[in-house]
């Protein structure tokens, strides 16, 4: 399962956001990386969410928090004194951006702030990585894909909101860590998929809420295009990106981006077809668009600058994508240990690496 050279065990990482969906897989790959794991973040919302369900509890060290409560997060950083630390809370959706646009703001622009605050004052920290979304950028749904240096924008507010997170990030990273031992970057990553997330407003969640109960669900937008990517393909880029930071240094610093294979996205009902052909008794209909808040339906990553100078590359294509996905939601109604089944999956995934 190791593909970064024993770079992980032993390390002391706090991950704010641990119960989320890719900060739940991203602790359960550390751990089984025999990383020392403390999060930081909101209690689960649910008793279905990946943290709950994979009991991870029991495999890390929890604390729960606001990244909006500076004062409580500093001092959950200065118990802990650890050596990495991933930023991953955040308000993660665009739709209730627009019905509720303070408190997008303040988790995902003030609680970057708050972090990189509690990182400054933490001796021990030797990387900090903020992890945000392809949509910070100023996105003109152009046909190509933006690079790391395109300007920032956004026309929701939690597109805003994470544009703003990079420039925070880039603040930090120019005002109070050009120098000393601490080394600052940026995560950049697309749709990224898989089991356990349970969110509302996203396709896959809703499609397989209404499987579990023999329901049809109606999807609205089938034309829409994603750069769809499986959640252990950006995850792989994160850890690898903070492995090459602390063994290469400061040169590495800066925004990455995480995407898919293929510059080519896929439509929303490839995405519906491809789990009916792994689910043949899947219930949908397609309807034609209806009128919604602005969501950008073109947006591609770039992701030349670490396939270069990164051990990284995405191993999945699209059909595989889906398989994973797939399976990883089917898990969920085994009677297997979902833990073991999310392990397993990581072993399956980084198997893919040599070939």
């Amino acid at each position: 399962m190791d593909l970064f050279n024993n770079f992980f065990k032993g390390k002391k990482i706090l991950i704010t956001g641990d119960t989320g969906f890719k900060g739940s897989w991203l602790c359960i790959w550390l751990n089984e990386l025999g990383a020392d794991v403390y999060g930081y973040a909101l209690p689960p919302k649910t008793p279905q969410d990946n943290f709950v369900k994979a009991d991870l509890q029991k495999m890390i060290h929890h604390y729960d928090g606001d990244v909006r409560d500076i004062d409580h997060l500093k001092s959950i950083f200065n118990k802990v004194k650890p050596e990495l630390a991933f930023h991953m809370a955040a308000q993660a959706l665009v739709l209730p951006s627009y019905s509720n646009p303070t408190e997008t703001f303040q988790t995902n622009v003030l609680g970057t702030v708050n972090f990189f605050e509690a990182v400054r004052q933490t001796s021990s920290v030797r990387v900090a990585l903020n992890i945000t979304s392809d949509k910070c950028y100023q996105n003109n749904e152009w046909v190509w894909g933006y690079r790391e240096n395109d300007p920032m924008g956004g026309n929701d507010p939690y597109s805003a909101s994470k544009g703003c997170s990079e420039l925070v990030t880039n603040s930090y990273l120019k005002s109070f860590f050009s120098t000393g031992e601490c080394l600052v970057a940026s995560a950049r990553a697309g749709n990224v998929i898989g089991g356990g997330d349970w969110a509302e407003y996203r396709i896959l969640p809703d499609l397989f809420r209404a499987y579990f109960v023999n329901e049809a669900l109606v999807i609205r937008n089938p034309k829409a295009t994603r750069p769809w990517q499986f959640v252990l393909e950006p995850l792989f880029g994160y850890l690898k990106l903070a492995e090459s930071l602390h063994c290469t240094g400061r040169a590495l610093s800066g925004a990455w981006n995480f995407g898919p294979k293929s510059l080519i996205n896929h439509r929303v009902e490839e995405v519906i077809n491809g789990v009916k052909r792994l689910i043949p008794d899947l219930q949908y209909i397609m309807e034609a668009p209806n009128e919604k808040p602005h969501e950008a339906h073109l947006l591609k990553l770039d992701i030349s600058k670490a396939l270069t100078h990164l051990a990284w590359r995405p191993l999945l294509d699209f059909n595989e994508t889906v398989q994973f996905t797939t399976e990883g939601y089917l898990s969920e109604r085994s009677d297997v240990d979902l833990y073991q089944s999310r392990v397993n999956q990581i072993k399956k995934y980084v198997t893919k690496f040599n070939i």
